[in-house]
């Protein structure tokens, strides 16, 4: 019986690795697809929020990435690159973990979005947010262009209803409604 009992583990790992793999494969080629956007979390950055004496244009007041967040932000550029992933624009919250996660992808210059900037503090701010990242993605389709976007998790949950971890990609293209629709996902660790 013991020997059953293992097989079955055995059986159920590999089909459930055989789904996840397929379901991997599925994101990356969302993501290379065009009309497609790569809409990410910051890297790793311990905490939540920021700290009270928080200044925008102060990067010593603010939680930042740590060490492992910075090779982390490194290892989720190298692995766009690896999958083919084309990288037009790249846009960033003007927090300074999104924009050094955002820089150490390794796409080129950085440009400040404002509609990416978080709104964990002010939580009325949210609707108008996500409308003016709606109207972004709209823009960049209708220029041809490809962009890897840096947010905030309340800023992807508020557009996606996902919960995204530190690093993770959600792949996400916009529809003639203005719609958002979730291509992928990918969590790079």
């Amino acid at each position: 019986m013991p020997n059953v009992i293992a097989a079955c583990l055995l059986s159920l790992t590999l089909v459930l690795a055989t789904a996840t793999t397929g379901q991997a494969q599925e994101s990356w080629s969302a993501a290379r697809s065009a009309g497609t956007h790569i809409l990410m979390r910051h890297a790793i950055a311990p905490g939540t929020g920021d700290p009270a004496d928080f200044a925008l244009g102060d990067c010593v007041t603010q939680r930042n990435l740590s060490d492992a967040g910075r090779a982390q932000a490194r290892r989720i550029g190298e692995r766009l690159r690896q999958n083919g992933v084309p990288i037009d624009t790249v846009l960033s919250s003007q927090w300074c973990r999104s924009r050094e996660t955002a820089e150490l992808l390794g796409f080129g210059a950085v440009k400040a979005a404002l509609e990416l900037n978080s709104f964990f503090a002010n939580r009325d701010d949210g609707a108008a947010q996500t409308a003016a990242l709606k109207a972004r993605l709209v823009e960049l389709d209708a220029a041809g262009r490809k962009a890897a976007l840096v947010s905030h998790q309340v800023n992807i949950t508020a557009l996606t209803d996902i919960y995204p971890a530190s690093g993770e990609i959600v792949v996400v293209s916009v529809g003639a409604n203005g719609d958002v629709t979730v291509a992928g996902r990918i969590r790079t660790d």
